[in-house]
């Protein structure tokens, strides 16, 4: 598809894997679509080229196929309408809208009511959209978000639960009659008790199922509904049968399956219930995401300042942001110093300082000072937003894995149809032959049994709760198959400067005296090489005051000549001290041994003797070799790819336990190192943080992108690390051990107890309600056991 676009729908009515692979199977049919549907979120993930396909064409499929396409109302005061024309424009722009369903604007209200989809677009685009037309609009306080939603949700089924258990707790007495021979009530027994009983759990509770059947026949597709109508109407009907028979003859004994049909409404609901339950439990780390953003930010506006809610905030507005409060947007300090806690997001605990110039992370919580910021990102656009978009993402999607339980669901319930149809006929023609009643049972205990409900909800609910977890954690997985592709890997490649190393030199040696530093701290005062802002840097914290020099000279590629108080100072390499003429014979020693460690060591003359040396080097971030020696114990291979010199690569190699080093690989190159790797048989994941890096991370099996590196690389990569904790690449591949074991344990059961349950059924062994309850609980155990992963320790 040439230049698609992106789109997220949110389905309603799908009840189990049969309807979410039979939408994904049509949506896929059509002209220039790519669709990804997923059963546990409600969601289709779709790409599609606007040339030949559109949203509303989409939405309008998905319709088609019985199924729902979830909108979210939201409603705007408007500002500036003084007529007709203004509302009816208005109306008219967003009514043309892609994403927009329907838009009314009332001008005596002064009010836009309008139905949308949040897969499309956010409230915030149509308030812009509105603003472009002239006018201003914000959102009304007064806004339903999905939490109560859910929450609504929820309360009616456990309310059609509760009415269904109360009308079938006196069935349920009946089955002591049944079963143990017990005396109940003369009106428990009777059949048309039983019936006033029955009907409304069947046609008023039970209706959904119904529906749902209806709508996937009627598109030639059947799921978990078409199996529970033909289970409990079989029973239901028969029994209304049996009942009828009665009608004049008062001494026939009817046999009545009344409550087995109420029953196995009741347990159904109640396990989907539970279900619903489980299932929102999954999303809770994207709830806890989204609860990091402020709700409202302090904006100066004609030099006063206001309090309003953060959709209202505008790129290149100027925030006032005080202690303890929460950074609104992403920006940058123009006024003030503070410390910012950006633990929430980047995982580093110890505060950031921030002055005039610096980035500040949306959400991050500012310590100690008052400053003003400009916003440079707001809405979607910013970090935690994306984080946010990238969660929601990879939850949304699908895993290979789970390709082998889309293909078996697909023809689950057609298969389960026909063994119902067989068990029938082999009880009436062979096991008893002629007798109706031990042949309808048998069927309907088939037929109530087999659900695809376990089989679909096998991988999504492991994805989501994986994926959740990990960004708890710090680790940003693009998508379900990045997280079980991880686990597979036989070797890390990891880039060193700014990955392995901080990026950054520091000085780690110096073996002077304080008169010699002062001279070093005065003369590197005027470079403005890394080297030298290294040396200002650790002089500042010796808290040494540097003097200006009376002059100063930078010699390329030798070092730097100043003059200080009348005395001349060289700091510089080997060839710089030959040059002038300085000793250097007692300093050959300790020049070798920093050399060798992969350090930059400087020599010190003062008017023409050797002082001393001062060493400087990228160093190793503090958690590097114990992260390293952590994926030693995963059983992988460590290899250092990197544009450094070999003799300071295998210094930085020795430090910190790498296996193997790869040094003087220019930029182009890295992809095609990665690509030897892989010739030889490995799975490999690269980990870096540069642009140079994006190639070889886009190449590599699984790309890690350091989070505190370049966009493009982040871009390029399949799992994003937030902050550049190198532990967390361990966790990142213990993660994925973690949550691919827990979707094999869940297809097991799944598979399992489906191939036990139906033979079991289909021999008489298993009464229908007993069926019913199991087949409930089913999916249960599976979300139920996805949720494990919350308490795995990684």
């Amino acid at each position: 598809m040439s230049e698609s676009e992106h789109s997220t729908l949110g389905v309603t009515g799908m009840t189990c894997a049969a309807c979410s692979n039979r939408i994904e199977k049509v949506l896929n049919k059509m002209d220039g679509v790519e669709a990804k549907v997923n059963l546990t979120t409600e969601k289709a993930s779709v790409d599609y080229d606007p040339s030949e396909a559109s949203v509303d064409d989409i939405s309008a499929k998905i319709e088609k196929l019985g199924y729902g396409v979830q909108t979210e109302k939201a409603e705007f005061d408007v500002f500036g309408m003084t007529c007709a024309a203004c509302s009816n424009r208005i109306e008219k722009v967003l009514n043309k809208q892609s994403g927009i369903k329907l838009a009314n604007v009332n001008l005596a209200t002064e009010s836009a009511a309008v139905e949308y989809n949040p897969g499309m677009m956010e409230e915030a685009d149509i308030v812009g959209r509105i603003q472009k037309l002239g006018y201003d609009a914000k959102v009304k306080a007064e806004q339903e978000d999905k939490q109560t939603q859910k929450e609504k949700q929820i309360q009616q089924m456990k309310t059609k639960l509760a009415i269904s258990a109360l009308l079938s707790v006196p069935l349920l007495m009946t089955m002591f009659d049944h079963l143990f021979g017990v005396n109940m009530p003369g009106i428990l027994m009777n059949p048309w008790f039983q019936f006033a009983l029955a009907t409304p759990i069947q046609f008023v509770i039970g209706w959904q199922f119904y529906v749902g059947a209806y709508k996937n026949l009627r598109n030639g597709g059947a799921n978990m509904d078409v199996l529970v109508a033909l289970g409990t109407s079989a029973a239901y009907f028969y029994s209304l049968y049996e009942a009828l028979r009665t009608i004049g003859n008062p001494g026939y004994m009817p046999h009545l399956y009344f409550e087995t049909s109420a029953i196995i409404i009741t347990l159904i609901l109640f396990g989907k219930y539970l279900e619903i339950n489980a299932k929102s439990k999954t999303t809770v780390a994207l709830s806890k995401l989204l609860d990091l953003q402020a709700k409202q930010a302090r904006v100066i506006r004609n030099d006063d300042e206001l309090m309003i809610p953060i959709e209202e905030v505008a790129v290149g507005d100027r925030l006032v942001v005080k202690p303890g409060e929460k950074f609104p947007v992403d920006g940058t300090v123009v006024k003030g110093k503070t410390s910012v806690d950006e633990s929430m997001i980047t995982g580093e605990s110890i505060p950031v300082e921030k002055d005039a110039h610096s980035d500040i992370i949306g959400s991050t919580i500012n310590k100690n000072g008052t400053v003003e910021m400009e916003a440079t990102k707001v809405g979607k656009d910013t970090a935690l937003a994306s984080i946010v978009k990238a969660v929601e993402d990879a939850q949304g999607s699908k895993a290979p894995i789970q390709r082998l339980a889309d293909v078996i669901s697909g023809y689950f319930v057609p298969i389960v149809v026909g063994i119902a149809i067989m068990t029938f006929i082999g009880w009436i023609a062979f096991v008893q032959p002629g007798s109706f009643e031990p042949a309808l049972v048998a069927s309907i205990a088939v037929l109530v049994i087999a659900c695809p409900c376990a089989l679909g909800l096998a991988t999504p609910t492991s994805i989501m709760v994986g994926t959740g977890k990990s960004a708890e954690t710090g680790i940003l997985f693009k998508g379900g198959e990045h997280l079980e592709r991880t686990h597979q890997l036989d070797a890390v490649i990891l880039d060193k400067t700014g990955t392995i190393t901080k990026g950054k030199p520091e000085v780690t040696d110096f073996n002077g005296d304080s008169e010699t530093l002062k001279l070093l701290a005065s003369a590197e005062k005027g470079s403005e090489h890394p080297l030298a802002e290294a040396i200002v840097a650790y002089t500042t914290e010796q808290d040494i005051t540097a003097t200006d020099a009376d002059s100063f000279e930078a010699i390329p590629g030798r070092g730097i000549k100043a003059t200080i108080s009348g005395k001349q100072v060289l700091i510089g390499t080997r060839k710089l001290m030959i040059e002038h003429d300085v000793a250097i014979s007692d300093a050959e020693d300790d020049m070798a041994a920093y050399e060798t460690d992969g350090k930059t060591a400087m020599l010190i003359a003062v008017n023409g003797e050797y002082r001393c040396i001062v060493a400087v080097a990228d160093t190793i971030k503090e958690t590097a070799i114990e992260a390293i020696s952590q994926l030693h114990e995963q059983g992988l291979e460590t290899i250092m790819l990197t544009g450094d010199n070999e003799r300071t690569a295998q210094a930085i190699a020795r430090q910190v336990g790498i296996d193997q080093v790869i040094a003087q690989v220019l930029p182009e190159e890295k992809a095609d190192k990665v690509k030897e790797i892989q010739l030889q048989g490995k799975k490999a994941a690269m980990v870096g943080d540069g642009i140079n890096d994006a190639p070889a991370l886009a190449v590599a099996d699984i790309g890690i992108a350091i989070g505190t590196g370049t966009e493009v690389a982040i871009e390029a990569a399949d799992v994003t690390i937030l902050g550049g904790e190198l532990l967390l690449i361990p966790k990142a591949i213990g993660i994925s051990k973690v949550t691919i074991k827990n979707i094999r344990q869940n297809l097991f059961w799944a598979f399992a107890y489906n191939s036990a349950g139906i033979p079991i059924a289909a021999v008489g062994l298993l009464a229908p309600w007993i069926a019913g309850g199991a087949m409930a609980l089913s999916s249960v155990s599976v979300v139920s056991n996805s949720l494990r992963l919350k308490r795995v320790k990684i």
